[in-house]
């Protein structure tokens, strides 16, 4: 006959929550227990009782600090490997930061691009370009210019 399913819900009557208390404290040492001999891991638990205001610890307070102890350590270790959610975004703004001015840089290039093929057909220079752009304009010039030879070349 399987357990009837308990729901889970806070026990009004103290004497029955005291014994509840009293029944699933020893269940839970009896877990930590198997999962540390049959898993060779080192664990504790820690339980406040809130009938008489005692903590108990499993399996001794000794045992437990080292326990305790050994997990703050590796977890200060385990931080720089770990990314925390900051560092994690810093990361990520910066990828984006670096793929914002790449994709700038390039719009650039194709503003200048268009500028040039403008003056090519209508014979009028922009007014509005500045001594950067021009030197942009002119490396431009120069890279369509070594396509042109290496396309002609290609030909030949």
């Amino acid at each position: 006959m399987p357990r009837e399913i308990v729901k889970v819900a806070y026990i009004n009557d103290i004497n029955a929550r005291k014994a509840s208390f009293k029944k699933r404290k020893k269940c839970m040492f009896k877990k930590v227990n198997e999962l540390t001999v049959l898993c060779g891991i080192q664990a504790c638990a820690i339980i406040q009782n809130p009938f008489d205001s005692q903590i108990e610890v499993w399996p001794n307070p000794e045992r437990a600090n080292e326990v305790i102890e050994r997990f703050q350590n590796i977890s200060v270790i385990d931080e720089s490997k770990n990314m925390n959610q900051e560092s994690f975004f810093i990361q990520r703004i910066s990828k984006a930061q670096v793929k914002l001015d790449f994709q700038r840089q390039e719009n650039h290039e194709k503003e200048m691009n268009l500028a040039m093929f403008e003056f090519m057909q209508t014979k009028k220079f922009p007014e509005s370009l500045t001594i950067t752009d021009l030197k942009v304009m002119n490396y431009l010039i120069e890279k369509h210019v070594k396509e042109i030879e290496y396309k002609k070349a290609t030909l030949v």
